[in-house]
């Protein structure tokens, strides 16, 4: 199947999938003769798992990791439960991180009285260096 098939039944965008191949995170895909792409069954359900992989967050290197765990039968589930605590834990420091922030804006929005004033108490916070 071409890159348009591909794309179409991974979700993925012909533009990303080209991407993932040159940064060999796809392996490099068959050429007909008058040289276009060539996607396999296998190619489309690594497409498939690095587009969840990616919706799960997990970042170029870490997807090229889980892929080669993937494919590697002599793999050891400790390597990629342990990928995946590391991965969890810094999905907790971002959402930390961002409440953090949603809070810092909320009490500034609060104390905002968002009249015809001048005054504002958003753009007060803001200006403050921390």
């Amino acid at each position: 199947m071409n890159i348009g098939q591909a794309s179409k039944q991974s979700g993925i965008s012909t533009k990303m999938i080209r991407y993932y191949e040159q940064i060999g995170l796809l392996e490099t895909v068959n050429r007909s003769n008058s040289g276009y792409r060539l996607y396999s069954k296998d190619d489309i359900d690594d497409l498939c798992f690095l587009k969840h992989s990616r919706d799960l967050g997990f970042s170029s290197k870490q997807m090229k990791e889980l892929l080669y765990l993937r494919k590697n039968a002599s793999r050891q589930s400790a390597d990629v439960k342990q990928l995946t605590q590391e991965h969890i834990e810094t999905l907790n420091q971002k959402i930390t991180q961002l409440q953090e922030m949603v809070n810092s804006l909320q009490n500034s929005f609060d104390n905002c009285a968002g009249d015809d004033n001048a005054e504002c108490a958003i753009l007060e916070d803001l200006g403050q260096a921390k």
